[in-house]
């Protein structure tokens, strides 16, 4: 199986159609339709369903689609960082991140760190915990920037200068506005939204015995999301502080909750991960920078 075929298969997958999928790539349709039906031969199972004027993927084409877009990530990058090893100006850095505010941080960094190598390319990616450490995990990230510690016996990672903290945001005029913390017994009965994740990972520890009195009305992995549905009335957001607008013009407030729910932010990366370049001057730079501001980065012994 060759990767020209893969981009090829790739090409009539995202365009539904062989005539525009040979114009884009550049080939003679025949060539094409050649090259896709030694593919189906060589699995041994049928990708596409042909209709009059279009094409779509069977179930075994859209598994491999989803394969062989992974795969050809891989490949770019792999490219791309050896292209990088002799530049001396630049090199690609890839990260997937989480929702912080901290991650102002970064963009500091990598602003300072484009400064001196020019050729710098960067590509972010966003998501929860899973989704990007499912990502580092396949190579396809250089770090990744979670909410909380990783598992030590598979990444090494260094803390963020601050922890980030829970709290609840609601309309301003909601009775528990006037309030300095919330507590658990205020959640009781009220509808609720927060990320899978935090809710099983964050909010059900917090909440100890009292857990199962809590209601989670909906589920958002971005808390812009959420906080557009608590404006409607729909209910309160649960969500780390600095993630919404809570302006004076927004409508919204957020109050912290007490007892004090702190969420450690940590930048990780493979243990058998071999960096390249520039995401070694990267790492470097934001150690000396963290420890600077007071935390010191942590290793598993």
């Amino acid at each position: 199986m060759e990767i020209r075929t893969l981009r090829y298969f790739l090409a009539v997958a995202r365009e539904g159609n062989m005539t525009r999928a040979a114009g884009g790539l550049h080939v003679t349709q025949p060539t094409l339709s050649k090259a896709l039906r030694a593919l189906e031969n060589e699995l041994g199972k049928r990708l596409f369903t042909r209709h009059s004027f279009s094409i779509s993927l069977t179930e075994e084409g859209a598994l491999l689609r989803d394969r062989a877009e992974d795969l050809l990530l891989m490949v770019d990058k792999i490219e791309r960082e050896f292209l990088s090893l002799d530049e001396v100006t630049g090199g690609d850095l890839y990260l997937g991140l989480a929702e912080s505010y901290q991650i102002r941080y970064l963009a500091r960094e990598i602003k300072r760190l484009k400064d001196r190598y020019p050729d710098l390319r960067y590509h972010i990616t966003s998501g929860d915990t899973e989704q990007v450490t499912e990502r580092l995990d396949k190579g396809l990230l250089d770090f990744a920037v979670l909410c909380g510690l990783p598992n030590e016996r598979k990444y090494e990672h260094l803390l963020f200068p601050e922890a980030d903290y829970f709290g609840l945001v609601m309309r301003k005029d909601d009775c528990l506005a006037g309030r300095e913390g919330i507590r658990v017994g205020d959640l009781v009965g009220l509808p609720l939204f927060c990320s899978e994740q935090s809710w099983e990972g964050d909010i059900r520890p917090w909440a100890k015995e009292r857990f199962g009195e809590l209601r989670l009305e909906g589920s958002f992995r971005l808390a812009y999301n959420g906080s557009v549905f608590v404006k409607e009335g729909l209910g309160y957001l649960l969500a780390l502080d600095g993630l919404v607008d809570t302006s004076s013009e927004s409508g919204l407030v957020f109050r912290p909750l007490s007892p004090a729910l702190e969420v450690p932010l940590c930048l990780a990366w493979g243990r058998r991960q071999t960096l390249t370049p520039i995401a070694k001057r990267f790492l470097d730079q934001l150690r000396a920078v963290f420890a600077v501001c007071g935390r010191e980065d942590h290793f598993a012994p």
